[in-house]
Formats: C-alpha cells, structure tokens, sequence
C-alpha cells in the first residue's frame, strides 16, 4: 500500500486543507507530487499534467470554497491532484481500472467535479455557463476555468472568450502555459504566449504600474475605473500585442509562475475581489518535479508502468514477433504511398504521436501538418487542398471527429470531395473511457450521401484501403476506422493491392448459420468459430469490409443460404452495420433469424479493451454463446 506524507494523509477534503497553514503548503504540494509519482509508476495512468499543476491544485482548492465554487479543469487528465484533494485519495490507485476512479473529473464520481471532460477547449464556455447561472440567480459563487495553452487554440475556446467578454459574468480563466498539448503545441497563438511570457521590459513595467496603481488615493477625481483606463492604455503602449485577451473585454494578468504556492494563493486572493472576466497566465512545466518526465514530456504523458527511481518504463517481452498497433501501420504505410504519390498530404489536430503521423512529419515534414486542436480546421483545410487535386488523408480520432461532423457534411460530402479520413481508436479504446470510445462514427458516417465506409479486419487490410483509397479513380470522401492497439500480424508488410469499392470478402463457407463481422471483430468471429467446431456448428464467415456502400451480391449470397445470422461490429448498434443489414433485409423481403452484437445503447465505462468487449458481449466468448442459442446447442462441460 502507498502511504501518503504525513500532511496530505490529514487531508481528506478542502477543508482539511485550509486548516494548514500557509507557510506548509510548499510542503503538501512536495507531498502531493511525490504521492502522484508513487501511484502512477505502479498503477498507470497520465502523469507529466497533473505534476504541472500540483501548486496551482492546491492554491485553487486553498483560496476557493469549493464545491461552492465552481472550478472547471480542461480535458481533464492534469486533474489527478484535485482528485486527491477532494476525497478520493485512498482510492486513487483505481484510477483508470475496471471499475474504479474515471482518468478524468467526472460529475457523477464527485460533487467536486463540476463538469465532465476528456476532449479539450470547454472549460471556458462551461464556467461562463456557471457564471451566468450564479449572476441570474443572485449567488455569490466564483467560476474558474483552467485551459491549457494547448487547449486554447481550439476555436471553441475563442467563441467562450469572445462571449466572455460581453456576459458581465464573474469568471477566471487560468491559462496554464507549458508549451505542450500532448505534443509540442503549434501556431501563432503559441508564438503570442512566447512573447509575452518572455518580454522583460512589458513584464518589468507592468508590474511596476500596479505598484503605482496600488499606492494612488481612490476617490472621486481618482477612481478605479480611471485607474484601469491607465492602466491599459500604458499595457498597450508597452506591447500592443499584449492586447489580445484585453481587447476581448478580458483583463489580462501575469504571467507568473505556476510553481510558486505563495504568490498563485496571494494572487488568487487578489483576483477574487475583481468582478468580471479575467484571465490569469501562469507559465508551468509539464512533468515538474520528475527529471525524466520535464525532459521528456510527450513520452511521459502516459508512459505506462515504471520504476520511479531508475526512469525504466516497463515493456512487455515476448517470444516471438508481436503485430504492430494500428496506428503504426498507419503511419509507415502513409510514407510508402507518399513517396509514390506526390499529391498525397498527411493532416493531424494535435495528436501527432498517438496517431503515428509522426513518422511522416519526421521524413517528409514538407507534406504532413499538425494543426492543433482544431478538428473543425483540419477537416476544412483538407478539403481545401482536396480542391487542388491534393490526397489528403486526415487523421483524426473517432471520438474527436464529432466534433467536425457540420464540417464533414458540408464542406466534404456535399462537395464530393475525396478527402480520406482515417478514424484512429474507433471502437472501445480503454481505460480512457466514454469521452474517448470511438462509438458512433459507422452510424454518423454511413447516413452521409458520398461517403465511403470501411473498416480493415487486419494490418493488411488497412494497408490495401489506404492503398485504394489514394488512387485516382476513387473521387469520394473515404472512411477508414481501425481501434486502438495491436493488430493481427507479425508479418504486415505485405504488397498493397486495390480493393474494389463495397466489396466484401467471403472467409469461410458454413452451414446453417452465418456471421457478418466489419472490421476487426472479426478476428472474435474467426477465434469463436475455431470453438464452435466442438459443438458441430460451423458458421460461414463473411467480412463485410464496406459499411457503405454494402456488398450486396454477399448479403443476397447470406440471406439465400442461410437463416440465422449474427452481425458483429466495435461501434453502436444503433445505426451501425447490423442496422444496415436489417435494412437490407427488409428492402428486399428476406427472412432470417438476425442477432445484432456490437457496443449497447449507453455510455460504457472505462476498463481494459478486454473487459470492455466482454462486457458489452461481443468478444468471441459472446459471439460462440450467441451461436449455440440461435442452433439450441448446449455447452458440453467436461469433467
């Protein structure tokens, strides 16, 4: 068991925390970093984020009377210290497991928790949210945000400021500036924060001027409201583009730095008498307090297990070839087809390394973009440079992809523009959980005019899609969703070959009963099928390939020969791939006994994929067991 210092043992709520004095908290905040390395190396999960924020999580909940006030932390996995604070410290090593603590502030987990999160750039429009709540209801509650400097050049986050800025609302926006997302943050917005966190002269004088201003007399020929006229106009006169958050009626503080417990609590007591929206710029480094972590701070993000006091992370080790993950497949095989195709583009919203386009924009760094966290952008952008004859494959992740949906139908199937959109982690990802599961994309994309759908069973699979969907012949948006992990093949480097549009493949021949799988479920099926052979049962298998446009020849093929049929798919199962076979059904008066397995109609936690598919009964234990009661075959127990 891990045993908390002897402070952050005492602390079992806020309150517990207000109790110590000032002059500890450097303690508690050496205490809570340490506790966050020792549960971590054992037990997994994010790391370098939440050791950024150890002093601004303690000054927030020190100053702050939460839950009372509102404090709403962006995407959510730096919050690991504020779990700890609020009462989940002993069960903090579930973080993440089956069962246990969600990665991520989760509403129904704790009263502390004002807003679910996991995807980036809502903490401001949430706050604001609460901000007006608190003012139309005559409550004195404080609403703060905290944002990454990563998160804020998401588009969403500028529409909160620029509302922000006219509500009249009592909100704090903390920007944690650190550089980094996941990856090394991009674009002009980081180049703004660079210069004025780096400026000494505007910093010199800006402080200076409050020294003055602090020091002049208040009164009728010398009011506050002068006083902050004066105040901005010198700022602007200093550095004119200081002005960015100021201009948007958002009083601009700092930057100071974020490791500093005395000045972020003296601060924050400050802030909390000046009404409206404000913005605090607190310059931190990721990974704080682990060497390894601040030199290193995207292979540290999430490293997994590790020795805390060596730095190894630990691998597994086998004996034999391991498949590749998916996504590394992806991103040799991009480089493969780019060095033979001189119009194909790579694009990636902020998730370089998780999706493997690191390789391309290592190797050819002319012709692979990282965007930032703006998915609305990169669909956008892409279809722009599909306009001139560009192969743009756009790598985003299932999940993340909603929230480019408007820009998908408008601006890329209702102009057929051939833009290919590879869906990292479609299907159930893990211990990420809801706000990460790739769900929903075959039902959202296969109710699109234009579009291509399709999902490769294995690394070859993937490699012949991307393949096929390069060519010139094929002019229409393209669909490729693959999960998360390893694949099926030690061996994947095989020749890629052009598959024809809504073609799918027939495995195996059977008898009586037949399974449709879409993508890698299909392995289920075919590991299933290997156990039905005891039981005298033997399926025909199918691999549909193409959620759209379906392989009709092959469901006429299944609905003629066989009358019980199981459909198996890694997305909803409402509107996804076993709908659209019973859509078939119906158009073209089949009759079939039809079983649907695939991810239910409710939010699925987080766990291991594993557990996950087990759970949601569609594994190859589910699909065997569904077999045997659709053929009324008992399971034959050995003794």
């Amino acid at each position: 068991m891990i045993v908390p210092g002897s402070l952050l043992k005492q602390i079992d709520t806020p309150a517990d925390l207000k109790k110590i004095n000032k002059d500890d908290l450097y303690r508690v905040c050496d205490e809570l970093r340490q506790y966050i390395i020792d549960v971590v190396s054992v037990h997994g999960g994010h790391f370098a984020a939440s050791l950024g924020v150890v002093e601004l999580s303690v000054a927030l909940h020190y100053v702050y009377n939460t839950p009372y006030d509102q404090l709403v932390w962006d995407v959510g996995h730096q919050a690991y210290g504020h779990k700890i604070l609020t009462g989940r410290r002993d069960n903090f090593h579930t973080n993440r497991k089956y069962g246990g603590l969600s990665g991520f502030p989760k509403r129904s987990e704790s009263e502390y928790d004002t807003f679910g999160v996991g995807h980036s750039s809502t903490s401001i429009s949430a706050a604001l949210g609460m901000a007006i709540a608190a003012k139309y209801k005559g409550e004195k509650r404080k609403s703060i945000a905290v944002i990454g400097d990563g998160s804020m050049t998401a588009g969403m986050a500028f529409e909160a400021m620029n509302h922000a800025g006219v509500a009249e609302s009592d909100v704090l926006i903390i920007l944690n500036d650190n550089c980094m997302s996941i990856d090394p943050n991009v674009g002009a917005l980081k180049e703004y924060l660079t210069d004025i966190a780096t400026s000494h002269t505007y910093n010199k004088l800006k402080n200076d001027i409050w020294k003055i201003l602090g020091k002049l007399p208040v009164g009728t020929n010398f009011t506050r409201e002068i006083a902050s006229k004066l105040e901005h106009s010198i700022k602007g006169f200093i550095n004119r583009r200081s002005n960015m958050f100021e201009s948007m009626n958002i009083r601009y503080f700092g930057p100071i730095d974020g490791h500093n417990i005395s000045k972020l609590v003296d601060t924050l007591n400050d802030l909390k008498d000046i009404g409206g929206p404000k913005l605090l710029h607190i310059i931190t480094t990721k990974g704080k307090g682990y060497a390894l972590a601040e030199k290193d701070q995207t292979k540290w993000h999430a490293p997994g297990l590790f020795d805390k006091v060596t730095g190894e992370i630990f691998k597994k080790t086998y004996d034999t070839p391991q498949p590749p993950k998916y996504q590394d497949v992806f991103g040799k095989t991009i480089i493969e087809l780019a060095k033979n195709n001189d119009k194909i583009f790579g694009i990636t919203p902020a998730m370089p390394s998780g999706s493997s386009m690191k390789f391309m924009m290592e190797e050819m760094p002319d012709r692979a973009i990282d965007v930032g966290i703006c998915e609305q952008h990169a669909v956008t952008v892409s279809a722009g440079m599909a306009t001139q004859g560009l192969k743009v494959f756009c790598n985003i992740y299932s999940s993340f992809m909603q929230r480019a949906y408007d820009q998908v139908v408008h601006d890329v199937a209702i102009q057929k523009l051939p833009v290919v959109f590879c869906l990292d982690r479609a299907g159930l990802v893990g211990d990420d959980g809801p706000t990460h599961h790739g769900v929903y994309d075959i039902a959202y994309m296969r109710c699109i005019p234009n579009m291509i759908v399709s999902a490769p069973m294995n690394e070859a699979e993937l490699r012949n899609l991307m393949y096929t969907a390069q060519l010139k012949s094929t002019d229409l948006p393209f669909v490729i969703r693959y999960p998360r992990g390893e694949g099926m093949m030690a061996d994947w480097q095989t020749e890629m070959k052009e598959i024809e549009i809504g073609k799918g493949r027939k495995i195996r021949d059977g008898e009586e009963i037949a399974i449709l799988s879409f993508g890698h479920p299909g392995n289920f099926a075919a590991a299933a099928i290997r156990t039905l052979k005891n039981d005298g049962i033997h399926p025909g298998h199918y691999d549909l390939r193409f959620a759209k446009p379906l392989d009709e020849n092959i469901l006429h093929e299944v609905f003629s020969k066989y009358s019980k049929i199981i459909t198996v798919e890694d997305g909803t199962v409402v509107g996804g791939i076993g709908s659209a076979v019973l859509e078939f059904m119906s158009a073209h008066q089949y009759k079939a006994d039809v079983k649907i397995l695939g991810i239910p109609d409710r939010i699925v936690e987080h766990g291991s994929q594993k557990e996950l598919h087990k759970e949601c009964h569609y594994d190859a234990d589910a699909i065997a067991e569904t077999a045997r009661a659709m053929m009324n075959v008992q399971v034959k127990i050995t003794l």
